[in-house]
């Protein structure tokens, strides 16, 4: 499953494919309770529109870290998720923003919270650069928000450890 870019939390997140057990609508409503977008119930319907945005969050970033103009079907998905959304933005007793999804709390608005913040990310709002993941193997896009901006993996843990165990077993012989 793509990991999204996730809303006004760790936003530096990756939007990779994966290789995770098959989603469906309870994987769905887990993570969104993880990015503090809880929603009372997830369908089949609401996991395919997820789907959808995120295959279009990962084809507009991917096409932008390479430099041409962003598929128009892909921001058109994203365009109209947020455009559907409904969130609105609370300030919580902690002091943090949280987002109000509704009563109950639905998916539709979650969606339209992530779109947002991909638009963000995509418009260049945000400090940082989308970039590709340097692994042959991996190529994700994702969002690079170091000092300098010259990140090379998507993943230290997993893509950039995978090529540092390369160089050394070729050092080794």
């Amino acid at each position: 499953m793509v990991r999204f870019m996730t809303p006004h939390r760790n936003a530096h997140r990756t939007v990779r494919r994966t290789r995770r057990a098959d989603p469906d609508p309870a994987r769905l409503a887990d993570w969104l309770r993880e990015v503090d977008l809880a929603v009372d119930a997830c369908s089949p319907d609401d996991l395919a529109a997820a789907m959808e945005l995120r295959e279009a969050i990962h084809i507009a970033a991917s096409a932008q870290a390479v430099g041409p103009p962003r598929p128009r079907d892909a921001v058109k998905v994203i365009n109209g998720l947020s455009a559907r959304g409904g969130a609105v933005a609370v300030l919580a007793d902690d002091g943090r923003r949280r987002w109000f999804l509704g009563q109950p709390a639905t998916v539709a608005p979650a969606l339209g919270v992530v779109a947002a913040d991909a638009i963000e990310i995509l418009a260049g709002v945000r400090p940082g650069a989308l970039a590709l993941c340097a692994s042959p193997t991996c190529r994700a896009a994702f969002f690079d928000t170091s000092r300098s901006r010259t990140r090379r993996w998507c993943d230290m843990n997993t893509c950039g450890s995978h090529k540092k165990k390369a160089r050394l077993r070729a050092r080794r012989g």
